[in-house]
């Protein structure tokens, strides 16, 4: 993710705000007996370099995914922002990942990026039929609109909600400054997704902290975090994260999709083995992740 990076982060304030006030109304309204699922994972399984730390040594490409799902229980789906998968390729995933994983397919661009974000595109109905084929393994579909997407299309985004089917959850993610400028904004694109019952998703980066909104519209979340290399703020980061987490999930907050994004992907089961270490301290929580395998003891002596 490209998007709000910095070439050098050493006076980047990475603390997280205090909640939307949104957020503690939706809180309020949760029953707090439920026990929450935690979903953890990167933004793809095509990585040869993860080959002999995420799986065996000797691994096919063609049995990437079957292991990614063992190691993770989520992954942020981008292949889908690109093009819209055959429903072979659709059940071939589903049925080649765990039983407990799932999948959150982005929004196609020629959807997302248009004017009327698809409306009048008949590719969003071959979508949706796309990806319901991922039945119990369909987890958050999200979108993200375009950097120009500003706040005064809100009616548009409203529109499209109300024609979005319900049995496909989805996920919202705004970047134009206008969507944050004035607090008012932030609330009405909150209450929008709230009345729709619809997730907002969080992005946490240093170049635009604008967006960590820490707004909540339903029982569910979805964090996109960008590190930056395995940096010592990226750990300290998680952890402000996990004690949030904890807060809301102690409130009722039912379901976490958390994305972690490191430099071209290579270092991000690093940070979601790290993750998952400290998410397991959240009470109650449902949740895996990967465990990293160790290095061969005579690969490093070699060196």
């Amino acid at each position: 993710m490209k998007f709000g990076k910095l070439p050098n982060i050493d006076n980047v304030d990475f603390s997280l705000p205090a909640n939307a006030a949104l957020t503690n109304q939706v809180l309020a309204q949760l029953p707090t007996n439920s026990q929450p699922h935690f979903y953890n994972g990167c933004t793809g399984w095509s990585m040869k370099e993860w080959v002999g730390k995420v799986y065996p040594k000797g691994t096919k490409t063609k049995d990437y995914l079957s292991i990614y799902a063992q190691q993770f229980n989520t992954i942020e789906l981008n292949t889908t922002h690109y093009r819209i998968p055959t429903l072979e390729t659709i059940d071939k995933w589903r049925t080649e990942s765990a039983p407990d994983f799932r999948f959150c397919p982005k929004v196609p661009q020629t959807i997302s990026h248009s004017r009327d974000i698809g409306m009048g595109n008949p590719q969003l109905r071959v979508f949706w039929d796309m990806i319901a084929g991922l039945q119990e393994k369909l987890g958050c579909c999200f979108i993200q609109m375009p950097p120009h997407f500003a706040y005064q299309k809100l009616g548009m985004l409203k529109q499209f909600l109300s024609i979005w089917p319900n049995s496909i959850p989805l996920a919202v993610e705004v970047r134009h400054e206008s969507w944050f400028d004035q607090p008012q904004h932030t609330q009405a694109f909150l209450e929008t997704l709230r009345d729709f019952d619809k997730t907002a998703v969080i992005t946490d980066v240093a170049g635009r902290r604008d967006v960590l909104h820490m707004g909540l519209s339903n029982t569910t979340t979805m964090i996109r975090f960008v590190g930056n290399g395995l940096h010592p703020s990226d750990y300290d980061r998680i952890d402000a994260w996990v004690d949030r987490l904890t807060d809301w999930t102690k409130q009722g907050l039912k379901e976490i999709y958390f994305f972690p994004h490191e430099p071209d992907n290579l270092l991000a089961p690093e940070m979601s083995a790290y993750l998952y270490s400290k998410s397991q301290l959240i009470p109650n929580i449902q949740t895996r992740g990967p465990k990293m395998i160790e290095p061969d003891p005579e690969q490093l002596s070699l060196f």
